[in-house]
């Protein structure tokens, strides 16, 4: 017997799949997290044949990773890290707004540049969808 042929998932679905996946996950103020016995956080989302996971440690330095499977099996993933700057009054705030505001056509982090009061968020990637890098920075004043 012949098991079922993988069929690949076309991009714009992907873009549109991570965009409401992202939009409930960290970046919803509704949004609880999920404690994980390890000590870090996750954020799950389904819809049809495509399941999404985030899943990070908080701290100094934090990283984590996004997962989208497709049919059972992880197809994209995106790994992340940085420095935490949760203590300084304001940087969440403006690093959920631009998570919210992702572009359409890249909807990995948030716009290219975001102005909040006295912050300004900067995401600067080379790539597309399918291979990237990019920096993602938070400054204050």
């Amino acid at each position: 017997m012949r098991s079922k042929e993988y069929e690949p998932l076309p991009l714009d679905r992907l873009a549109q799949f991570l965009i409401k996946a992202k939009r409930d996950g960290y970046a919803n103020p509704d949004r609880k997290f999920e404690h994980e016995a390890d000590g870090s956080f996750s954020t799950r989302f389904e819809e049809g044949d495509l399941s999404f996971h985030d899943n990070w440690f908080g701290g100094e330095p934090f990283a984590g990773r996004e997962v989208v499977s497709y049919q059972g099996k992880p197809i994209w993933m995106m790994i992340y890290f940085g420095d935490d700057f949760a203590g300084v009054d304001g940087t969440v705030p403006i690093l959920k707004k631009a998570l919210i505001q992702m572009p359409e056509d890249m909807p990995v982090r948030g716009p290219k540049q975001l102005v909040e009061g006295s912050f300004f968020y900067q995401n600067v990637y080379e790539g597309n969808l399918a291979s990237f890098d990019g920096v993602e920075s938070i400054f204050k004043e």
